[in-house]
C-alpha cells in the first residue's frame, strides 16, 4: 500500500472512462452496451483526496460518479484478457464528476462536461493490483455520510481484465495512465456543502484504498460569451439525477380518475359508444401483442418512418435519429405509436431500445411494422404491439424520420396526445376532448349489460330485455339503485 500523491497525478500521461460498465447502471438507463465503449478526460482533472471541487458558476447538475480505477503499471499493447491484468500496477478509489449542463457541447466526447479542474480525484491509497482479485473488488459511495452506492465486481457487464484488453487493442498503455471503470447505479447531483466519499476494498484481501473525500463548492466565475454556455433539459436532469421523480421533473399524463374510468371499460363497449358519435375509424388494426391479455391506457406518443432511400438514411438514420429520440423522451404512462407502413420486411424495435421504453416507464409501444430480437422483446413487462416478427435491422426498409407529429398506424390516424386504449379485443384511439364523456357513457353501458347478462342467465329472453324495453327499464333501476350504480 502506497498513498496517492502529487507524483501519482504527475504521471498519468492519459485518463481513459468507461461509458455503461455496471449492469445496475445500464438497466437504470435502459440500455445494455455489447461492448465497453470510452471517452477521454484530462489528466488536469486530476485530484487528491480532500481537494474541494468546484460546481462552475451558472451550472445546476454537478453529478458523482463513484467508480474503480485502475493505474496502469508495466506498458501494454494488443494483450489479450487472461494477460492483462498483469499490466495494471495499483487499483484506488475515483470520483468521475461532471456537469450535465455542457454535455451538450460536445457531441457526445464530454470534453467540457467531465474535464473540469478536480472532476477526478483519486486516492487515497493505493492497493498492489498483483494482491487483489479483480473479481473481487468493492465499490461503495457516500454523499454527506450516507451510502448512496454499492456495487462489486461482479456486477459488471465487462471484466476489469477485458477493459484493460480492449483499450491496449487500439493504443499503448504506458506506466501511469488511469482508467475509470465505469459506475453503478446510483449516481446523483451535489450541491456546494456537500461531501462526497467513495472507497475501494477488497474484503477477502483484507485491503482497502480508504475514504476518497471531495468537498464540493460553488464557483464564482461566469463563463464567457465566446464558447458553449451551460444549457440543460428536462431530460438532462432526469439522467444527473437517475429519475424523474429525484429530478422533480413533471411528466405529463392522463387524468388519474380518466385513466382509471377507461381502464375500467372494455373496448367492445368505447367501439359501440364512438361509433354513435359516428367515429367508424379510430381502431388500430391486425396488430399482435407480446403480452396477450394486456390492459392499456395512455397518451399517444408518434414517431414516423419513411421508406428507406440510402443517401436520406445516410443523413437521418445514424445516431441519435428519430427513433431514438422517440423512445430516449417517452414519459412515464405513454403509449409510443409507430408508422411504418404496415412494412412487414423488418424490424422497428429491438431488445435495447425496447428495454429503454420500459425503463423510461412506457405503458406501450405500438408499430404497425416488425419486430427484431423477438424473444427478448416479448420477454419484457410492458407490451409491444406489432405485425410480425422480423429478423433485419431498421435500416432495410425505413428511415426514421419525425416524431411528435401526425401519423398513420394500423389504418387509422394518431396525433399526439390522443388517448390509446387496448386490451384483448384491439387497439382504439380516443381524441381526448370527447374521452371523459365516453368514458362515463361507457360504465353505464357496462352496467346495463350486466344487469341484462345476469338476466339471460336466469333464463329470461332477450325480447324486450337486449335493448330494455320499459318495464326492463325500471326494474333495471332498481337494481342499480341497490348497487349504487
Amino acid at each position: 500500500m502506497r498513498p496517492v500523491d502529487a507524483s501519482v497525478l504527475e504521471g498519468a500521461g492519459k485518463v481513459l472512462a468507461v461509458h455503461l460498465s455496471y449492469r445496475s447502471r445500464a438497466e437504470q438507463r435502459g440500455r445494455i452496451p455489447e461492448h465497453p465503449s470510452y471517452f477521454m478526460k484530462a489528466a488536469s482533472s486530476l485530484s487528491l483526496s480532500g481537494t474541494p471541487v468546484e460546481r462552475p458558476a451558472g451550472t445546476e447538475l454537478l453529478a458523482f460518479e463513484g467508480e474503480i480505477a485502475l493505474v496502469i503499471g508495466t506498458t501494454a499493447r494488443r494483450v489479450l484478457p487472461d494477460d492483462a491484468w498483469g499490466h495494471v500496477g495499483w487499483v484506488t478509489a475515483s470520483n468521475d464528476l461532471g456537469v450535465y449542463d455542457l454535455k451538450y457541447a460536445d457531441k457526445g466526447s464530454n470534453v467540457r462536461s467531465k474535464s473540469g479542474d478536480g472532476f477526478t480525484p483519486v486516492g487515497p491509497r493505493l492497493i498492489p493490483a498483483s494482491s487483489v482479485d479483480p473479481a473481487g473488488l468493492r465499490l461503495r459511495t457516500w454523499v454527506n455520510g450516507e451510502t448512496v452506492q454499492e456495487d462489486t465486481t461482479a456486477g459488471l457487464l465487462f471484466d476489469l481484465p477485458r477493459i484493460v484488453a480492449d483499450l491496449s487493442q487500439l493504443m499503448t498503455l504506458h506506466p501511469g495512465d488511469i482508467i475509470l471503470t465505469g459506475t453503478p447505479a446510483g449516481s446523483s447531483v451535489v450541491v456546494p456543502g456537500d461531501v462526497v466519499e467513495v472507497e475501494v476494498d477488497a474484503p477477502a484481501a483484507g485491503l482497502c484504498t480508504g475514504r476518497l473525500s471531495t468537498p464540493v463548492t460553488q464557483g464564482q466565475t461566469p463563463f464567457a460569451g465566446f464558447g458553449n454556455g451551460p444549457r440543460l433539459t428536462d431530460a438532462d436532469r432526469v439522467d444527473a439525477y437517475g429519475s424523474a421523480e429525484a429530478a422533480g421533473v413533471p411528466t405529463p399524463g392522463l387524468d388519474p380518475a380518466l385513466k382509471a374510468k377507461l381502464e375500467s371499460v372494455a373496448t367492445a363497449t368505447l367501439s359501440a359508444n364512438l361509433r354513435k358519435r359516428g367515429l367508424n375509424n379510430v381502431s388500430i388494426d391486425g396488430l399482435q401483442c407480446t403480452r396477450p391479455g394486456s390492459k392499456v391506457v395512455g397518451l399517444a406518443r408518434t414517431l414516423r418512418y419513411v421508406p428507406n432511400r440510402e443517401d436520406l438514411f445516410k443523413t437521418h438514420g445514424a445516431g441519435f435519429n428519430a427513433q431514438k429520440r422517440a423512445i430516449d423522451s417517452v414519459n412515464p404512462g405513454e403509449v409510443l405509436v409507430m408508422e411504418a407502413r404496415g412494412e412487414k420486411g423488418t424490424g422497428t424495435v429491438g431488445d435495447i431500445l425496447g428495454l429503454r421504453a420500459q425503463v423510461r416507464g412506457a405503458a406501450a409501444i405500438i408499430t404497425d411494422g416488425g419486430v427484431r430480437d423477438f424473444t427478448a422483446v416479448a420477454g419484457l413487462d410492458m407490451p409491444t404491439f406489432f405485425s410480425n416478427p422480423h429478423p433485419a435491422v431498421l435500416g432495410r426498409r425505413h428511415i426514421p424520420w419525425d416524431t411528435d407529429i401526425t401519423i398513420a398506424c394500423g389504418g387509422t390516424t394518431v396525433q399526439p396526445g390522443d388517448i390509446i386504449v387496448a386490451d384483448s379485443d384491439g387497439i382504439l384511439v380516443v381524441p381526448p376532448a370527447i374521452a371523459e364523456e365516453l368514458a362515463d357513457e361507457c360504465i353505464r353501458q357496462e352496467a346495463e349489460e350486466e344487469f341484462i347478462f345476469a338476466m339471460v342467465g336466469e333464463g329470461n329472453s332477450v325480447d324486450g330485455l337486449y335493448p330494455m324495453n320499459p318495464q326492463w327499464r325500471a326494474r333495471y333501476d332498481q337494481w342499480a339503485a341497490e348497487r349504487g350504480r
